[in-house]
Parts: structure tokens; sequence; C-alpha cells
């Protein structure tokens, strides 16, 4: 190591070797109410797979409520909490109730791994059902 290596370290700077920046000192990452709308309409179609030709497909909004970290308040995550609504339209005659319950199952796996949110509340709500064929 270099001796400023050495110094800095001893004088409990900020930087680390190499010029990296300490964890706790990059800043926070913020997602875009839209990015986590569209991740959860992406994860309720896949919940429902093919639907019928004339139906729309599956549209989100969100409301994503950003804190920081604090460990002291008991926030666990930096990223943020969000609460979805999503619109979709279903084949019928179909389980309304299951299909419902895989899209809220979905929503919650997909939002969490990809945008690292904790989801608290997903409204489902069936704007139409498209009969199928008798």
């Amino acid at each position: 190591m270099s001796d400023r290596t050495v110094e800095r370290e001893r004088g409990g700077g900020s930087r680390r070797a190499g010029g990296a920046v300490a964890p706790a000192e990059r800043g926070a990452t913020r997602i875009a109410d839209l990015v986590v709308a569209k991740i959860a309409a992406q994860a309720a179609q896949e919940a429902l797979g093919p639907l019928p030709p004339e139906a729309a497909p599956p549209h989100a909004t969100v409301v994503v409520l950003h804190h920081p970290a604090d460990p002291a308040r008991g926030a666990t995550n930096p990223t943020g909490t969000a609460r979805v609504g999503i619109s979709l339209e279903l084949g019928y005659p179909c389980d309304i109730g299951g299909r419902c319950g895989a899209v809220r199952r979905r929503v919650v796996e997909r939002v969490g791994a990809l945008a690292g949110m904790e989801v608290h509340e997903v409204a489902v709500q069936v704007e139409r059902l498209h009969p199928g064929p008798a």
C-alpha cells in the first residue's frame, strides 16, 4: 500500500484504496413510479398467460413511498415500498378470484426481485370479461 492509502485509512477518510467510495456514502437509488408500474404490468401479463384476442393487456398504476434506510427508525428497505393497482381483462368463464390471486402474488414477487421494493398492496380490478366460445 502507498503511504497515502495508509494515511487515509488511519484518518478515517471516506475513500478506500484505489479511490472507491465507502458503501454508506455512495448515495441511494430511486426507482421511478413509471418503472415500477411497467414491471407490475409485465408481471400481471406473465401471471395471466394468453388472453383473448380482443382483450387489452394489463395496466398498472403505482405509488412508491421512498424512504432512506434508517436503522434507528427500523427502516430496512432503502428503495421504498409500493402500492400497486392493476386493471385487467379476462376470458370468461374462469376462476376470477384464482386469477386475481395469481396476479397479486406474481406482482409482489417480480417488483421485489427487480426493483428491490416491498409491495404492501396490490389492488386488482377486472375491467371486462370476454366470453369464450359457447
